[in-house]
């Protein structure tokens, strides 16, 4: 399927739940760990385990390294995109909200993924699919909650929360424009390996790690299922349905999250689904729906 198309086949919307399941585990993983260590130390974490995880890998497969400046540039851009901001932002705004606030705030990723698209004009601004996704982020609202409780910068938490959203809009364009011919595990591995050394000049002008104390346990398993599963694992799924299906669709990913965090629970810890949540994931199964497209072709054709 080229990357234009504005549909997803079968195996796409499989890896979309793939990756949702792992995306989704990060913010349990950053609340988690951000109760020993400061957010950009633990986002700096994330990344360099990340890429250390996949180095391997591409030994094995016997990808090289990209050559010279001109061959990182696309991999320094996407890092700053897609990992640098888009992370550091997000854990700050952790420290301000809950985990379940920030995944809502999230979810608003494929609505700005739409319109950074069509401002640089690559893709139509198709009101199908700013409809599908609004109506998306409405489901993600009634199947989560809304959750507001008065605190402390709570406001900062929300913007930069949506900071982040929109810095994953901007990674979708340039992974569009810089990334199309690149092997999935390359790329994976190489935009991460470029983000390490930028979180490493800014958590260490910031934050200083190397004056903290050794975290716990809990703290190191919670960075480790971060870097492995949400990370390393997770990023070469992402790529995969770029290739596959394109930017745009690989950021739906962020309407499901809530949905398999809530079907996890049930099938994993038997906690109880309510109504709410139901409504919430049928709501966000119809925006899916409304985005293919294929389902109102399908309406027209009937009618």
């Amino acid at each position: 399927m080229s990357p234009n198309d504005n549909r997803i086949d079968a195996r796409d919307w499989s890896l979309l739940a793939v990756l949702s399941v792992l995306w989704g585990g990060s913010f349990f993983f950053n609340g988690a760990a951000l109760r020993e260590l400061p957010p950009l130390t633990l986002v700096l974490l994330r990344v360099a385990l990340g890429a250390a995880i996949l180095l391997p890998l591409l030994r094995m497969q016997g990808i090289g390294l990209p050559k010279g400046v001109t061959g990182w540039k696309p991999f320094v851009a996407i890092g700053l995109l897609n990992n640098v901001i888009p992370f550091s932002l997000i854990v700050l705004g952790q420290t301000f909200i809950p985990s379940g606030l920030a995944s809502i705030l999230n979810a608003t990723t494929p609505l700005f993924t739409v319109m950074v698209m069509a401002a640089a004009g690559e893709e139509a601004l198709q009101m199908r699919r700013v409809a599908g996704v609004a109506l998306g982020l409405a489901g993600v609202i009634i199947l989560r909650g809304w959750g507001i409780e008065t605190r402390p910068g709570q406001g900062l938490g929300i913007l930069l929360c949506l900071g982040g959203a929109l810095s994953y809009g901007f990674a979708a364009l340039a992974a569009r424009r810089l990334l199309k011919d690149a092997s999935p595990p390359g790329t994976a591995t190489f935009q991460l390996m470029a983000s390490t050394v930028m979180m490493a000049i800014v958590a260490g002008a910031m934050e200083q790690p190397w004056h903290l104390s050794m975290p716990g346990l809990t703290t190191w398993l919670a960075v480790l299922g971060l870097a492995a599963l949400s990370t390393a694992l997770a990023y070469i799924v992402f790529f995969q349905i770029i290739r596959r299906s394109g930017a745009t669709n690989v950021m739906l990913v962020t309407l499901l999250i809530p949905v398999t965090a809530i079907l996890l629970g049930w099938l994993v810890l038997g906690e109880p689904i309510s109504a709410r949540e139901i409504a919430g994931a049928v709501v966000i199964g119809s925006a899916l729906l409304v985005i293919d497209g294929r389902a109102l072709t399908l309406l027209r054709r009937i009618a």
